[in-house]
C-alpha cells in the first residue's frame, strides 16, 4: 500500500475458458461509483473498471496476451482519461486506436524477449500526446508526415527562461520587499516544523563542518591582512551572527552566508590605503559598511533586483563553475602544502638504520642531554647532530590518505542509494549520512594511527583576536569628518560586489530545477544582508554574502525523493526540504564552536580539505557547461543524448562552449590578481558577453543552449502571434476561391517537405514523382511558410 498513489482505484481485468461458449464474449464495465469488491484485489483498493473475457478451450494464451495488453491500456494515463469519460463503444475503439498510434513494435527477430528494459529515470508528459491528440481531431495525418509525436517532439522549443513575478518591477517604493513579506509570510511557521528530520541531522553537520573550515581559513587569511584588526574569532562571531540572523528572516533560508575572496582582497586594500595614510582602519570601514547598507537599501526600496532576469544560464554557469573550481583549487592548493611542510623522508634506508641517531650537544656538561626532547634541546641552545635529526614520519602520505579516502567514501555512499544492496531506508540513510560517515571513519583511522597530522584549532576564549580593540567601533574621534563623507566612493565597489554575489547565488538556488515550492525573496535577501552589513561595521566583523558552493551543498544535502514507487521504478525528485531549521543550527553551532574546542581538536585538516574537494566537484553535478565541456574528448557514436544534441548541430554547439571557456579563463586569471576587487563587474561582462552572441547564434540554438533574453522572447512570441494570425488567414482565403482546389497531401519535388496544393509552383505532367496523385493545382507563387527550400518559381520545375 506505500508503494500506491493516495485515492488509487483498481482496474481488474479477468480472463477465462469455458467449455459453453463457441466464441468469445468481452464485457468492459465501469461502475459508477468505486466499489472495494472483497478479496478480487490484493491489496484493499476500490474498483472502477472490470474488464471480462471468457472464450472457448484451447486458445489460453491469445487470452492471456489480450489481458495483458488490456492492462496496459488502463495504465496508460491518456486511455484511462478516455475510459473514464468514454460514452460509448466506440469512443473506447478511438482511445484505443489513438494509443496503437504511439505504441512503438519491437520486432521479435530482433529483439529478445527474455531481456527487461529498464524503467526510463524520467518519464516524458502525456500533455503533448494530448495535443497531437487534439491535432488528429482536428483532421491532421498521422505519423511523423503530417504533425505526429515524432516531429512534435522535434518542434518542441525549450521553456522560456521565467524567473517568476518575484522579479517583477513594480514601480512603488518598496513595492518588491512588500510583495517578498507577503509571500514568505504564510509559509514561516511550516519552515520550521517541516525541519523536523533525520534528512535535517546530515545536513546540519555536513553544512556546520564546511561553514567552520571557511571560517578559520578566511578568519587566519583576515588576520594577515588586517594585522588581526579581524581573525578567527571573529570571522567565527560573525559568521554566527549574520548566519542565524538571516536564516531566521530571510527570503531563502537555504543559502549559506560566509566571507568570499574579493571580500578579503578589499579588506586587505583598505588596511594598506589606511596604513599608508594614517587612517584610522577599524572607523573607515565602519563609514564604508554604512554607506553600503544605505546603498542596498536603496537598491530594496527601487526593485532594483529585477535586472536579474537578464542573467540567463550563460551568467550563472560561468559564476557558478568558476566558484567550485575555485573550491577544487583550495582544497588542492591546501593539501599539497601540507606536502611541503611535512615532505616526504626520501633519504632514509633501511639497510642503514644502524647508523641512524640524534645527539643534543651543548658547549657545557652541566645538563644530562640524554633527558632533553628535540624542543627542550633547542630551547636551552643545544644543536642537533645526526641523520635522523631531520626524519618526520610520512604525515604527507598519511594525511593524502585521510583527504583523498574521505572524498572518495563520500562519493561512494552518495551512489550507493542506487545499489542493490540492503533496504531501501538503509541505503537512503546511508547516502544522506554519507559525509559524517567519511569524516568519522578517517578521523578514527588518524586516532588509530596516532600520527601529529594537522589538526582543527578553533579558539577557546571569547575575545577579540587583537589586544588594542574592542566589540564595538566609535563612527568618530580618529579621523577627519570629510573621510565620512568620501568613504562612498569605495563603498559603492562593496555594494556592487555583494549585489552581484547574493543575487547570482541566489538565482542558482531558485532554479526551476530544484522545484522550491515556497517561492523567494531576492528584496528581501538583499535587505537583510544590508543590514547585517551595518551590523558587523559596527562590531568590528566581517562582512558576510551568499557562498555559492556551500549553499548548492546545502540544497543538496535537502533534496526529496518520491517513495511510493512501482518496484524497479527509479524514484522521482520531489523537490528540497524548504525550512529554516537548519540554517539556523549551523550557524548557533557555529558560534558555540568554541565550548566544542575539546572535540573539534581531534578533525585532522585533510578530512576537512577532503570536504572541501566534494562540495566543489558536486556543485559541478548538473551544470550544462560542465556536460559540454566533456563532450570535446567523447566520440559522436559515445555522447549522451543530451536533448540539445538533437536541435543543435554539434561544431555550434562547441563555438557556443569555448565562448565559455574563454570568459572563465579570464575571470580565472582576473581572481588570481589584485584585479580581482573587480570580479563583480567581470559578471556584468558576462552579461554583456551573452548579449552579444545574439549576433552569432541563432534564437532557435539560444533557447537549447541557454535561455532567450526577455526582450528576444517577447519578440519571438509576436512573430508567432502574426504567423497564426497569416494561418488563419490562409484558409479563408483558399474557401473563397472559385477554383475547385482538392485537399489532400502533396510533397515539394526539391525538399520533399509537405506543402499545401493550394501554392504548389510546379505542374503534374513535369514532375518526377510518380506518386503524387491527381489534383487540379491552380499555380500560384510560392509561400516560404508552406515550403522552406521552394526550388524556385519557375512553373516547369
Amino acid at each position: 500500500m506505500k508503494k500506491i498513489p493516495r485515492d488509487a482505484e483498481a482496474s481488474n481485468v479477468l480472463i477465462g475458458e469455458v467449455d459453453f461458449l463457441d466464441k468469445p464474449f468481452v464485457a468492459f464495465v465501469r461502475l459508477a461509483q468505486a466499489a472495494t469488491l472483497g478479496g478480487l484485489t490484493e491489496v484493499p483498493v476500490p474498483t472502477r473498471f472490470l474488464f471480462v473475457l471468457l472464450g472457448p478451450d484451447g486458445k489460453t494464451k491469445s487470452y492471456n496476451e489480450i489481458g495483458r495488453a488490456m492492462a496496459t491500456l488502463m495504465v496508460d494515463d491518456l486511455f484511462s482519461d478516455v475510459a473514464y469519460k468514454a460514452r460509448d463503444r466506440e469512443d473506447l475503439i478511438a482511445g484505443i486506436d489513438e494509443f496503437l498510434d504511439e505504441v512503438i513494435v519491437l520486432p521479435p527477430g530482433e529483439w529478445d524477449p527474455k531481456i527487461r528494459i529498464e524503467p526510463p529515470k524520467k518519464l516524458p508528459s502525456a500533455e503533448m500526446r494530448k495535443s497531437v491528440f487534439s491535432l488528429n481531431e482536428l483532421g491532421q495525418p498521422n505519423g511523423n508526415a503530417g504533425g505526429g509525436a515524432a516531429s512534435a517532439e522535434d518542434e518542441e522549443m525549450p521553456a522560456p527562461h521565467e524567473l517568476g513575478e518575484e522579479l517583477k518591477f513594480t514601480g512603488r517604493f518598496c513595492g518588491g520587499l512588500w510583495l517578498d513579506i507577503k509571500r514568505k509570510v504564510p509559509w514561516f511557521l511550516s519552515d520550521f516544523y517541516e525541519g523536523f528530520h533525520i534528512q535535517s541531522i546530515s545536513a546540519v553537520l555536513f553544512i556546520y563542518l564546511g561553514c567552520i573550515t571557511n571560517a578559520i581559513t578566511f578568519g587566519g587569511l583576515l588576520g594577515d591582512a588586517t594585522d588581526n584588526y579581524q581573525g578567527v574569532m571573529e570571522s567565527f562571531l560573525g559568521t554566527a551572527l549574520a548566519g542565524t540572523v538571516f536564516c531566521l528572516f530571510g527570503g531563502q533560508p537555504l543559502i549559506i552566508l560566509s566571507s568570499t575572496g574579493p571580500i578579503l582582497i578589499f579588506e586587505k586594500l583598505l588596511y594598506e590605503f589606511s596604513i599608508n595614510n594614517d587612517i584610522d582602519y577599524m572607523e573607515i570601514r565602519l563609514w564604508v559598511g554604512l554607506h553600503s547598507c544605505l546603498q542596498c537599501l536603496i537598491l530594496v526600496a527601487t526593485d532594483a533586483s529585477y535586472i536579474i532576469k537578464y542573467m540567463t544560464r550563460f551568467t550563472e554557469e560561468g559564476f557558478s563553475s568558476l566558484i567550485s573550481f575555485i573550491f577544487i583549487s583550495d582544497a588542492l592548493k591546501k593539501m599539497m602544502s601540507i606536502f611541503n611542510y611535512y615532505p616526504i623522508n626520501r633519504d632514509f634506508k633501511p639497510d642503514y638504520i644502524t647508523s641512524y641517531r640524534c645527539d643534543c650537544q651543548f658547549n657545557f656538561s652541566s645538563l644530562d642531554w640524554n633527558q632533553l626532547s628535540k624542543k627542550e634541546c633547542l630551547r636551552f641552545g643545544g644543536s642537533l647532530v645526526g641523520k635522523s635529526c631531520k626524519y618526520v614520519p610520512d604525515l604527507a602520505m598519511l594525511s593524502f590518505i585521510l583527504f583523498f579516502g574521505t572524498y572518495s567514501m563520500t562519493i561512494s555512499l552518495k551512489k550507493f542509494k542506487a545499489s542493490r544492496y540492503f533496504p531501501t531506508k538503509c541505503r537512503t540513510l546511508l547516502a544522506d549520512f554519507s559525509i559524517i560517515v567519511s569524516i568519522l571513519v578517517f578521523c578514527a583511522l588518524d586516532y588509530v594511527m596516532s600520527l601529529d597530522t594537522p589538526k582543527l584549532h578553533v579558539p577557546t576564549q571569547i575575545k577579540p583576536t587583537r589586544p588594542d580593540r574592542g566589540w564595538i567601533v566609535m563612527p568618530f574621534g580618529k579621523n577627519p569628518w570629510w573621510m565620512c563623507l568620501a568613504s562612498f566612493v569605495p563603498a559603492l565597489l562593496v555594494t556592487i560586489l555583494i549585489f552581484m554575489d547574493q543575487q547570482i547565488t541566489a538565482v542558482i538556488m531558485n532554479r526551476k530545477e530544484n522545484k522550491l515550492k515556497k517561492g523567494c525573496g531576492y528584496h528581501l535577501d538583499l535587505f537583510w544582508v544590508g543590514i547585517l552589513m551595518a551590523v558587523c561595521s559596527f562590531m568590528g566583523l566581517p562582512w558576510y554574502v551568499a557562498a555559492t558552493v556551500i549553499s548548492i551543498a546545502h540544497i543538496d544535502s535537502l533534496k526529496m525523493e518520491s517513495e511510493s514507487s512501482a518496484p524497479g521504478e527509479q524514484p522521482q525528485f520531489l523537490g528540497v526540504r524548504e525550512q529554516r531549521l537548519t540554517g539556523i543550527l549551523v550557524f548557533v553551532l557555529t558560534g558555540v564552536s568554541v565550548f566544542l574546542a575539546p572535540i573539534l581538536q581531534y578533525i585532522p585538516m585533510p578530512v576537512l580539505y577532503g570536504v572541501f574537494l566534494y562540495m566543489g566537484v558536486a556543485s559541478l553535478h548538473g551544470i550544462q557547461f560542465w556536460e559540454r565541456m566533456k563532450l570535446f574528448l567523447m566520440p559522436a557514436k559515445h555522447q549522451p543524448d543530451f536533448v540539445f544534441l538533437r536541435h543543435v548541430p554539434l561544431r555550434r554547439v562547441h563555438l557556443f562552449t569555448l565562448v565559455q571557456i574563454t570568459c572563465l579563463a579570464v575571470l580565472w586569471i582576473l581572481k588570481s590578481t589584485v584585479a580581482a576587487i573587480i570580479f563583480p563587474v567581470m559578471i556584468l561582462g558576462l552579461m554583456v558577453v551573452r548579449k552579444t552572441l545574439d549576433l552569432v547564434f541563432s534564437q532557435h540554438d539560444l533557447a537549447w543552449l541557454d535561455d532567450i533574453l526577455p526582450d528576444k522572447d517577447k519578440k519571438k512570441k509576436e512573430d508567432e502571434k502574426k504567423k497564426k494570425e497569416k494561418k488563419k488567414a490562409k484558409p479563408e482565403e483558399h474557401n473563397n476561391s472559385d477554383e475547385e482546389v482538392r485537399t489532400t497531401t502533396i510533397r515539394c519535388c526539391t525538399c520533399m517537405h509537405i506543402i499545401c496544393c493550394n501554392c504548389v509552383v510546379f505542374s503534374q505532367s513535369n514532375c518526377p514523382k510518380d506518386s503524387l496523385p491527381t489534383v487540379k493545382i491552380p499555380l500560384k507563387p510560392m509561400s516560404p511558410s508552406c515550403c522552406p527550400n521552394p526550388p524556385n518559381s519557375d512553373p516547369s520545375a
